[in-house]
Formats: C-alpha cells, structure tokens, sequence
C-alpha cells in the first residue's frame, strides 16, 4: 500500500534516544508539528538522561529508555507498545541499537533517513524515507520529517517549563541585573575540549576587562571537575565554580540568566539555545555549519577548515560533511584572542538589541 503523506496523522512517535544537543534540535520540529497538526498525539521514545531535562513536558507523552542496557531496554518497550498502533513512526537516529528497538514500534508508516544519509543500515529498518539533501545542519535535516508530510515553516520554539525551584537555584547563581559568561568547557569528546590555561585567560579577560561574572558549570564527571579547578586555579580574577551542583533543568535555568555562554561542541550549546542565550561556540574537531548552535553560528570561533587542512591535508569543502577532526591538538588552533573578540561582538550585538 502506497504510504499518504498528506493525510495529517492521529498519532506519531519520535524514536531519538540521545544526545541532549540532538534532543533540542528534535523538540523544535516536534513544536512545529503541533502547531501544524493540533489534533495529533506525539509520543517520544527517549533516553533517560535526555529525559531528565525534556521529559516533564505536559503535551507529549515520553518513554524513557535506558541505552545501557540493549536487551533491557529492548524488552521495556515492547512491554509499552503492547497493543498500540501509531499512524507514524518518526525514526531519527542513525544508529543501530536504536533501529532494533524501531522493530517493536507498530506504525503503519516507519519513515527514516534518505538512502544515502541512513548510516547503520537504518534503511533496513523503514518503510519510507525522506527527501534526500546534502550538507545540511544537523536541525535542519531533522526538519526533513516535517518537510516530507508539506509542513515546511519551521517554528524555532522549545518551551520547556523550569520548575520554580530550578530558578531558584539560577537566581542565587547570577542575581538579577549581573552581566555572567556562562563556561561550560567539556565535551563528552575529550578531543573537542580546549586547554584550561585558554578559558582561564578568556575568564580573567570578561571579568577584568568587561566587567563580567564568570560562572563555570558542567556536570559531576571526574574530567569535568578536574577541568573547573584547573581553570579556577589558573585565573587571576575570581569566578564562581558550580560544576557538579546542578542538575539540568538548574543548569538550564542558569543558561536562560546568563548573557552569553562559551562551550565546544556539546549539549549545553544547544540547551543555550532553547532558552535565546547567545552562545560562542568553540569548533575545530567539527563543523559549526552541520553542528554549531543553531541561533549563534555567527558567533562560532571556526577554525574546522584550517583543521582539515593542517590535519587532513585538504580543504573541509573536500571532506565529507559529517567528519570529525577530534585529533590531539586540534582545538589549539583557536586562540584566546579569537574568542575575546568574538565575546565583544556578542555584546555589542546585545546593547544594540537594547
């Protein structure tokens, strides 16, 4: 039976198990389908971790999955998808473990990646795919699924809810009217990370010079904890080191106070994002253009080209587009200066805004 992609569905679920960066950019095109299709019920098969800062949305019903455990996890969702039936199965990862859970979702539509984009034979696992596209920001090819059923005006919304209690904690962190730059400074790809020594000289370099609070946020990892005291213990100004105390719905609420923040490629660029807080984005080991933060690419330190050709030995319009230059020493190529000069535009950017 042909499939009909201009029928509006009753039911869809999303399958996206991870990475949080990746969950934002899921949650966008989600807004847009209901605000396109106001009928429609989404459910959202989604890992835990991810679950934890988007799971208590009222409007879509979540099943979080434990990625550790594949049969575990395999066995919990056929158990919840016991005698249901979805219009549309909305498959969005590349990734094998996630398409052998696919095989327990019923849907009479199981639409995926384009033949050429479905890494890890995901086209095994679908029934329709979308429409084929090249060099493409990783949101944006997600807004394929929208594109494949005519819905093309995308609608860059999140609309998570942040508990009082979170803004709470956000407000003891950065009290109304102070200016903060917010450094997350890990990657869960080490090789993305820059050095301590750089963050502390751009630290010392916003609070001394701009006049900034400097907050340092990140998770309870013991790279990333190490990473905090070795910037804290290289400045010469003071800042406030929270890595490790907040959970992530803390941690978002911190970002929708900060002014700016500064990351490599990670999750928290992304949940910057979600709550209109500019981010300067650090990429050398990845491309901005498919990866950067979405809202803030102008603001992205971009030396993923130079690294191609120092590394690679070819320009990045020569390499494929998903390539990840994480080699030792990449992100050296970004220098604090950049970066200064970058966190001056954002500013400026900023005041003009008003």
């Amino acid at each position: 039976m042909r499939a009909d992609f201009k029928t509006v569905p009753r039911s869809v679920c999303i399958l996206r198990l991870s990475a949080i960066g990746d969950t934002c950019h899921v949650l966008a095109v989600i807004r847009t389908l209901q605000r396109a299709w106001p009928e429609t019920r989404f459910t959202w098969v989604i890992g835990r971790v991810e679950a934890k800062l988007l799971g208590h949305i009222p409007d879509i019903e979540f099943i979080p999955i434990d990625k550790g455990s594949k049969l575990k996890s395999y066995r919990a969702l056929r158990a919840a998808m016991r005698g249901r039936q979805f219009d549309v199965l909305m498959h969005m990862q590349l990734a094998l473990r996630a398409s052998l859970l696919s095989t327990v979702i019923p849907a009479k539509i199981k639409l995926g990646f384009d033949r050429r984009r479905a890494r890890e034979l995901q086209w095994l696992f679908t029934t329709n795919r979308i429409r084929p596209a090249a060099n493409q920001h990783v949101m944006d090819s997600l807004f394929g699924f929208a594109e494949k059923f005519g819905v093309y005006e995308k609608l860059l919304r999140w609309d998570i809810p942040i508990p009082a209690a979170a803004h709470e904690y956000a407000r003891k962190l950065i009290p109304d009217g102070v200016q903060t730059l917010v450094i997350s400074p890990c990657s869960s790809h080490p090789l993305r990370n820059w050095r301590a020594e750089y963050y502390a000289r751009v630290a010392d370099y916003a609070s001394a010079s701009l006049g900034l609070q400097v907050v340092l946020c990140g998770g309870r990892s013991e790279l990333e904890r190490q990473m905090g005291e070795q910037i804290q213990a290289q400045m010469k100004q003071a800042c406030v080191n929270a890595i490790g105390k907040d959970t992530l719905l803390e941690f978002l609420a911190t970002l929708s106070r900060a002014t700016v923040l500064l990351s490599p490629d990670s999750g928290p660029a992304h949940m910057a994002t979600t709550v209109g807080t500019p981010v300067i984005g650090l990429y050398a080991a990845t491309n901005p253009a498919r990866s950067g933060p979405y809202l803030s690419r102008q603001w992205c330190v971009d030396k993923y080209d130079a690294a191609a050709r120092r590394l690679l030995g070819k320009p990045a319009s020569e390499i494929p587009w998903t390539t990840k230059i994480e080699k030792p020493g990449v992100m050296d190529l970004i220098a604090p200066d950049e970066v200064n000069r970058k966190l001056h535009a954002v500013l400026l950017a900023l005041r003009r805004r008003g």
